[in-house]
């Protein structure tokens, strides 16, 4: 995922927190709010809780790769941060991008193809 995609400012996600609407699944939970660039950013929170490294990061490798493919089908202009829970530990690929299009689906974020 490009730079300019991330969220990676501390003040960004309490943002988020403070203004975002929020979305929740037994897997992940999705916060959303207007930003004023012309591209949406994108921030993932997995906390120690988790597991060990290899497993947070594996996570958000499948998390950055399903949102990758999914990005041109998404409306520009905002800001989302996920937080990982349990559950979403140790899926296959399949079941991270079927819950990421449930959630941006859910948002009103996704524009559906003819």
């Amino acid at each position: 995922m490009q730079q300019r995609f991330r969220l990676r400012q501390s003040k960004d996600f309490a943002r988020l927190r403070q203004e975002g609407r929020v979305y929740r699944h037994p897997f992940l939970v999705l916060s959303v709010a207007p930003n004023d660039l012309s591209h949406n950013r994108y921030g993932f929170v997995t906390s120690k809780h988790l597991g060990n490294a290899v497993k947070r990061n594996r996570v958000r490798r499948l998390l950055r790769e399903a949102i990758r493919h999914l990005h041109p089908r998404l409306k520009p202009g905002f800001d989302v941060v996920m937080v990982v829970r349990d559950q979403l530990v140790g899926q296959p690929y399949s079941t991270v991008e079927r819950t990421i299009v449930e959630m941006f689906r859910r948002s009103s974020m996704l524009v559906e193809s003819e």
